[in-house]
């Protein structure tokens, strides 16, 4: 019996001893953003036995590899329901590689979108343009979760910042979404003239955009780019700022 009590004793005062370093790695993982894949029945019967096994065995990398090829297939292919079905189960294997999110939105808010538009098999219009507004809305569900899964990274940002841009024509949210993306310690410098860009065409924000616009005009020669300077003198005259406050005019 002592021999028994002595084991339970020192089961317990190790569990203890270790709770600390669990702790530890628990933050480390929250604060890296990790998330547990979901090992669920529809990952099972999507991916097939085998790949699940992989999965399960530490190999998510390589069984979202071949997937990702499958996908680059579908898309040659235009099987847009399986290019969907493919990109869903490669994020959530990998969900901390910004390629398979980009290219999953890309797949579906610009390639399925416009294959959609153009269905010939479609005569009805506003038909085309729902499915077409479907898949803008899908390519939106995977930036949006790329996003939450990977918040330190600008890549996703300028990618849902383009999409509003681009594809819904909703400058204030692009504006947002390029500033967010700005925000961040690896952003690439242009992001701030996009969101200055965008929230040059929000009515209501021109005090705002025409500070922004100058502030990086003031910055140094290298932001003095054509559309900067054009969106700034627009900027002045929807403002009636002073002439002698304005930036010189430049020849063509």
């Amino acid at each position: 019996m002592m021999r028994v009590f002595v084991v339970l004793i020192s089961v317990a005062l190790f569990g203890v001893a270790k709770l600390p370093a669990e702790h530890a790695l628990a933050k480390a993982h929250r604060d890296l953003h990790f998330r547990d894949v979901d090992f669920n029945l529809g990952l099972r019967e999507q991916i097939g036995q085998l790949g699940f096994v992989a999965a399960l065995s530490g190999f998510r990398s390589l069984v979202a590899d071949g997937l990702f090829i499958q996908a680059h297939v579908a898309w040659e292919r235009t099987e847009w329901g399986r290019v969907l079905l493919l990109f869903r189960q490669v994020t959530t294997l990998q969900p901390r590689v910004i390629l398979f999110w980009d290219m999953a939105a890309w797949h579906m808010a610009w390639n399925a979108s416009t294959a959609a538009i153009n269905n010939p098999a479609q005569p009805r219009l506003a038909l085309r343009i729902k499915a077409q507004r479907e898949y803008f809305a899908l390519g939106k569900d995977f930036l949006e979760r790329g996003i939450r899964n990977n918040p330190e990274r600008p890549q996703l940002y300028e990618a849902l910042g383009r999409l509003y841009r681009d594809k819904y024509i909703d400058h204030e949210h692009a504006a947002e979404f390029f500033g967010k993306g700005a925000a961040l310690p690896e952003a690439p410098s242009y992001l701030k003239r996009f969101a200055a860009y965008e929230l040059s065409q929000c009515p209501g924000h021109e005090r705002e955009a025409y500070d922004r616009l100058h502030a990086l005009y003031a910055s140094g020669e290298n932001e003095r780019l054509p559309t900067l300077l054009r969106r700034l003198k627009e900027m002045e005259i929807k403002l009636d700022i002073p002439l002698d406050q304005r930036i010189p005019d430049r020849l063509p």
